[in-house]
């Protein structure tokens, strides 16, 4: 079966992630680099682990996670249903299953808040593993006077983790975000249907979606 080492060694794989975020960073973007693929990765992978789904589903996660942003080689417009129109040949030709493949590809294409929706336990843990990083150090801008409002949320953010209480099924976003530098409603204003589609990712997984900043359930 292939793995996700697999994928992490495909020459296309490694090429089409590096030139992608390199391209979002000339025009501006946020990091998408190995950090943030390696991360959502990770994520997702432990989310299902956690919450006792079968450990090749957990490895799909991982798998999906990885390549979830490589369509932004092609446009970061609509890059999920491109991404995963990237991915279909590679995952083929390196011999992963028709029914992995279209498990991959389904979670790449639905991760994206503007048209995504959890219609697998794959694509519900990418959802959630991918809006659940935002942090100061993906934010390339080094002029804060000439941030915009999502360089001002990511640096705002101190810390992010994600949390799953296997046992009562709730899955809790925890973040510290210093105020000084961007509010709440600031955070909402921009990350609200992230959130929402989180709160479905959740409920696709049979779980509760809680959303704590600065000590303060606001979800």
């Amino acid at each position: 079966m292939v793995t996700l080492e697999d994928v992490r060694k495909n020459p296309v794989v490694d090429s089409f992630i590096r030139k992608g975020n390199e391209y979002l960073g000339a025009m501006g973007f946020t990091e998408h680099s190995y950090r943030h693929v390696n991360l959502v990765s990770k994520i997702a992978s432990t989310i299902l682990k956690q919450l006792k789904y079968s450990p090749r589903e957990a490895e799909l996660a991982a798998i999906a996670g990885y390549l979830h942003d490589i369509g932004n080689v092609v446009s970061r417009n609509d890059h999920g249903n491109s991404g995963a129109s990237i991915t279909f040949p590679i995952l083929m030709a390196m011999g992963m299953e028709p029914d992995e493949v279209a498990a991959v590809i389904s979670a790449i294409a639905n991760h994206e808040e503007q048209y995504g929706q959890p219609i697998s336990n794959i694509s519900a843990a990418l959802i959630m593993a991918d809006k659940s990083d935002v942090h100061r150090s993906r934010v390339r801008n080094q002029d804060f006077a000439t941030f915009d409002i999502h360089d001002r949320v990511n640096y705002a953010v101190e810390h992010a983790f994600l949390r799953v209480d296997a046992e009562n099924r709730i899955i809790t976003m925890d973040l510290t975000i210093d105020i000084t530098i961007c509010s709440v409603m600031e955070y909402f204003e921009i990350f609200l249907t992230r959130m929402v589609l989180c709160r479905r990712a959740a409920c696709f997984l049979q779980s509760n979606f809680e959303l704590i900043i600065n000590d303060s359930k606001l979800l």
